[in-house]
């Protein structure tokens, strides 16, 4: 793209006008980031075809981890164009099912698009395995029930595998296309190691371990020494499929696709694989709560900011714990997270021990803040409004805010902020948007927020939400506000044009 095209087309988002963007009724622009003509931008030609609400699991039979009517996992996190994804599917009853594939994004407000079903298959009621005793490891070995052929000419995105059975109960499983021969703007990648490290399943009252709690006693849930130490892909998520803390997600792609921009998606998984080329892309978005990294994963996004490509983490609480990927009892890599946090990691290699980020190696070498500009700081009982501060900085432009003016609702969940004992990993500007004082719900005292931003000598942008509703103000939703939407888009354009002004 063509430092001309780019300037245009920030031009265009200072003229917009805010209350256009992000709402769910909008409709997307016919714009092209890279000033190749609309075509050349598959998202745009994607969202305007007729959309599809079907794969919603609200007003639906929804299986659950009790009876397991229905419940399925994807062979992958993610596939590419042109090749095949297998789904493991166990059905309560051995009862008749369908598989249909959704791409989510805006359609005019449907959230969705329906690509295909298959026919009606025949179900299989599957074993729920045990948990390891040593690790907590609970792994499916569930036969392959039908076969994804991914059309080549899809376009990349945010999917959704959805299970039906003929009597009405439903699941679903997400799983990322990639497009590997495409150069988008941007790259969403999408946490599916922080999705399993949340994954609760199967809550059936006796099973179920996660990288926070197991079961002490059947129908009693515990804390650290219920935990596992490992969780696997080769599962399903907790009931009717959908992963903790997706909506943030789903909210990103939602919007990013409705203001017309041209992205592309991948999982943790492929920037832990090295699947998404260095300077191939403007900038990585990570929509939404992000906390389990690898080595490998920090290593490709510090590579990426010293090569030129801008970072925007649009939650919090990123980057918290360092995590191993390993093998499947079968041998498949990269199938198992690994995190043994404060207990002393039997496998630990020379990446470090499995813990926080914070606490490897001498002090704050590796604490997140060093990439990120802020790191977590700590948990809120009830929603804040965010205190804007550097109203007159170019993020802010165009949103008719001053300093001390507030956002409703926006700060909630955990919080990310400042500390001024800890560096930045290279020479930058770095701006603090937000100070938002709140008290820690578990007891710690009083803490600020902080939105931040920071800029490389040679012009590369670091964001940071700092907040888990940041992508809840772009969509419609309880916490809506054109400014943070306007602030967003002013954000991922200035990344566009890939200089200081």
């Amino acid at each position: 793209m063509s430092r001309r095209t780019a300037l245009s087309l920030l031009a265009l988002t200072a003229a917009s006008t805010s209350g256009s963007c992000g709402r769910a009724g909008a409709q997307p622009a016919h714009h092209d980031s890279r000033g190749k003509g609309r075509a050349a931008n598959p998202v745009v030609l994607e969202n305007m075809l007729d959309g599809d609400s079907g794969w919603q699991l609200a007003g639906v039979r929804s299986s659950d981890d009790v009876t397991g009517q229905i419940q399925g996992y994807a062979s992958r996190t993610s596939v590419n164009v042109g090749e095949s994804l297998d789904f493991h599917v166990s059905v309560a009853g051995d009862r008749a099912f369908t598989v249909s594939i959704y791409r989510l994004g805006h359609y005019g407000g449907a959230g969705g698009r329906r690509l295909l079903t298959s026919g009606s298959l025949r179900g299989t009621e599957q074993p729920t395995p045990t948990a390891d005793p040593g690790t907590g490891l609970i792994e499916c070995d569930w036969p392959v029930s039908w076969t994804l052929a991914v059309p080549a000419e899809w376009t990349s995105g945010y999917f959704l595998a959805v299970f039906d059975t003929d009597d009405g109960f439903r699941s679903c499983t997400p799983f990322v296309v990639r497009d590997d021969g495409r150069r988008a703007d941007f790259v969403v990648v999408v946490p599916f190691s922080t999705y399993q490290a949340y994954n609760f399943w199967p809550a059936d009252g006796r099973t179920a371990k996660n990288l926070y709690k197991g079961y002490v006693r059947p129908g009693k849930v515990g804390g650290i020494p219920e935990r596992a130490f490992q969780v696997s892909f080769d599962r399903p998520y907790a009931g009717g499929g959908m992963p903790s803390w997706s909506d943030l997600d789903i909210a990103a792609a939602r919007w990013l696709e409705a203001t017309g921009f041209d992205v592309a998606y991948a999982s943790s998984l492929d920037l832990h694989e090295q699947r998404i080329p260095a300077g191939k892309h403007a900038a990585l978005i990570f929509p939404g709560h992000d906390e389990y990294w690898s080595k490998a994963m920090r290593d490709s996004a510090e590579s990426a900011v010293d090569g030129g490509t801008h970072l925007a983490f649009l939650a919090a609480n990123n980057v918290y714990w360092h995590v191993r990927f390993d093998p499947a009892r079968d041998g498949r890599r990269n199938r198992v997270v690994t995190c043994y946090k404060d207990t002393p990691d039997p496998g630990a290699d020379g990446n470090g021990p499995t813990c926080n980020w914070r606490k490897i190696g001498e002090k704050h070498s590796h604490a997140e803040q060093r990439l990120l500009g802020v790191q977590y700081n700590g948990m809120l009982a009830d929603p804040l409004p965010l205190v804007i501060s550097k109203s007159r900085h170019w993020f802010w432009a165009g949103t008719g805010v001053r300093d001390g003016d507030t956002v409703p609702g926006l700060v909630a969940v955990e919080a990310d902020g400042w500390n001024p004992k800890i560096k930045l990993s290279r020479r930058a500007n770095q701006t603090l948007l937000s100070e938002t004082p709140y008290e820690d719900r578990l007891g710690r005292g009083a803490r600020v927020q902080n939105t931040s931003l920071y800029e490389t000598a040679r012009g590369t942008l670091v964001f940071a939400a700092g907040t888990f509703h940041w992508n809840l103000a772009l969509v419609d939703s309880a916490y809506t506000d054109v400014r943070i939407q306007r602030a967003t888009r002013n954000l991922l354009t200035r990344m566009l044009v890939g200089s200081r002004a």
